[in-house]
């Protein structure tokens, strides 16, 4: 079981990604980044899913905030836009993997989140 931290501004988004992985895991998400940003900071997460795209805040900036702050939480970037640039800026600020909105299957999200974890 993980603590893992979900951050996306569709709550439909969050809600079929908490429904399915609180099975097995303890999920908390997040519609607004800034809120999501600062629990993550003064908390123990293990894994955190980031939209990159969100009006208040855009998933990159978060992730680099997160490591300026030597926060070393593993992070996997969400995203519906295929873009090879923000895929590569997500790897620099050291995200640990990124997933294609929509997602082929939950199974397969959950898989990256237990690869991830145990790497």
């Amino acid at each position: 079981m993980y603590k893992i931290a979900i951050i996306d501004d569709e709550f439909h988004i969050l809600d079929m990604l908490s429904t399915y992985l609180e099975i097995n895991h303890d999920v908390t998400t997040f519609q607004n980044p800034q809120d999501a940003l600062e629990k993550i900071k003064s908390s123990d997460f293990d894994i955190v899913l980031c939209d990159i795209m969100m009006p208040q805040m855009n998933g990159l900036d978060l992730l680099k905030d997160l490591r300026a702050n030597h926060n070393d939480t593993k992070v996997i970037m969400m995203t519906a836009y295929d873009s090879m640039d923000k895929m590569l800026e997500a790897h620099e600020y050291g995200a640990k993997h990124y997933i294609k909105k929509p997602f082929q299957s939950l199974e397969l999200v959950e898989q990256k989140i237990i690869e991830v974890a145990e790497h």
